[in-house]
């Protein structure tokens, strides 16, 4: 079964274990799956993720990161550009994402990163999801 958009599934996915206080989740791997945990775990908004073969298939697990009082590090994320409808930023229309206190992750020639790198390094870009 081919899937519309990948990325919202996986958003999907993580939001549902998080709501389901799971420690870790698995889904299909891909390159802007595992760039987009990089992203992540750089913000710290996930413990670690990896990726195990199975077959001709690739798996990519996350560990998702909760506080002492069992709260998970994302409050919530949402999907901004969709295949049906891109949104594109140039680097002085990055959202910012309450208030500064979320991330925007953006697709740039550069690279998938934030918006503040995106901003200091100059560049704009698909604004893919954003998480707080």
């Amino acid at each position: 079964m081919s899937m519309t958009d990948p990325i919202a599934d996986y958003l999907t996915r993580i939001r549902n274990a998080i709501k389901a206080r799971k420690r870790t989740v698995s889904m299909p791997s891909s390159k802007m799956k595992m760039h987009i945990c990089e992203v992540l775990k750089r913000e710290g908004f996930i413990t670690n993720y990896s990726v195990a073969e199975e077959g001709a298939f690739k798996t990519l697990t996350v560990e998702l990161k909760y506080n002492d009082n069992n709260q998970s590090a994302i409050e919530g994320l949402k999907r901004i550009s969709s295949p049906g409808q891109r949104i594109y930023a140039k680097k002085d229309e990055i959202p910012r994402v309450r208030y500064g206190l979320g991330v925007s992750i953006v697709t740039t020639s550069h690279g998938v990163m934030t918006d503040r790198e995106a901003i200091k390094n100059n560049v704009g870009g698909e604004i893919i999801c954003a998480i707080w």
